[in-house]
């Protein structure tokens, strides 16, 4: 269940958007322990200036298809399982919309259940006894 934040400069189209975002889910699914019907994403759009970042910081050197990922979950994964996610979410998104591995940063927060409340304003550590799924 976990939600992530996409940021990129604005311009793309919404089928390079929808490349990105499919390319999220199948990693997800694939390799980071994610049901097929649990997707939730919010993308930002900036203009130039409002996305800054190293061109060359631990990596790049970095282009204006510079695309960050920020993934907060509900708990935590093996470092090997986020390992596999990292590669399978590069390699997707190499073939699909075409993004260099170079312009991919990842960032993953972990949180417990308690920080979640996904509707009706009710905990999502709330116990499954008292009628809550």
């Amino acid at each position: 269940m976990p939600f992530t934040r996409i940021s990129l400069l604005a311009g793309k189209s919404p089928d390079y958007l929808a490349a990105i975002t499919d390319s999220l889910d199948r990693a997800m699914v694939e390799t980071f322990e994610v049901p097929e019907t649990d997707r939730f994403v919010a993308l930002h759009q900036h203009q130039p200036g409002e996305l800054v970042f190293d061109r060359n910081y631990r990596g790049g050197p970095r282009s204006d298809d510079f695309v960050l990922f920020h993934v907060t979950t509900g708990r935590n994964r093996s470092h090997e399982t986020k390992q596999r996610f990292y590669a399978r979410l590069v390699e997707r998104l190499a073939a699909k919309p075409g993004i260099r591995p170079e312009d991919i940063m990842v960032i993953i927060a972990n949180s417990t259940f308690e920080d979640w409340s996904f509707a009706s304003g009710i905990s999502a550590a709330a116990s499954t006894e008292e009628g809550v799924r």
